[in-house]
């Protein structure tokens, strides 16, 4: 059943709820905002990003990362809730790896932040795993047909973790600027790593 809010745009709708609890001071705005910065600066795709920028310039990373992911995610910083077992699958010519939680939403929080409603969507959890090639097409990647496509589902037991393959003409970039490549869509499997 639909009413009239269903028309006011999702961003408003959660300003005027965030007003109203700090007009009756349910919610302390320095609080707020200190875990909205937590989610953009600490936790988040971000941090995936690190990661992967770092497996691509360093060969001993990247090995330790592909055998225990978990413990090499810790190399760097990040872990807690949501990140006590990673495994990370790398993207080769022959294989495009694509994730998915089949039976809620399981999802790496430490190395992606918060997973985007279209994870959480039914329709992307059950079609992924029966046609993966045409959900990919209508997510924007087409993946051509001699490049097998493994799916991969999630659970509160393991997550996962793409590798994407590097972009080329990036072969004298650092990880730095390498980072700045890595989009969360591309660590999830449902994109590719666009080069400069």
């Amino acid at each position: 059943m639909s009413g009239p809010t269903d028309r006011i745009p999702p961003a408003l709708r959660t300003e005027a709820l965030e007003q109203l609890l700090v007009e009756r001071e349910l919610v302390d705005p320095a609080v707020m905002d200190k875990f909205i910065a937590t989610y953009e600066r600490d936790v988040g795709p971000l941090n995936g990003a690190k990661v992967v920028a770092r497996a691509w310039t360093d060969p001993g990373y990247r090995e330790r990362l592909l055998a225990d992911g978990t413990a090499a995610i810790k190399e760097m910083g990040f872990g807690g809730p949501q990140g006590e077992h990673i495994v990370v699958l790398e993207q080769a010519a022959d294989v495009h790896h694509v994730v998915v939680c089949t039976l809620c939403s399981c999802y790496p929080w430490p190395v992606l932040g918060l997973p985007p409603s279209w994870y959480k969507d039914p329709a992307y959890r059950s079609r992924v795993v029966r046609e993966p090639r045409a959900v990919l097409s209508e997510m924007g990647l087409d993946v051509p047909s001699d490049r097998r496509i493994e799916v991969w589902d999630s659970s509160a037991e393991v997550r996962y973790l793409i590798l994407p393959r590097r972009p080329a003409g990036t072969e004298d970039w650092d990880a730095e600027q390498l980072t700045g490549l890595v989009t969360r869509d591309a660590m999830v499997g449902v994109a590719e790593v666009s080069g400069p």
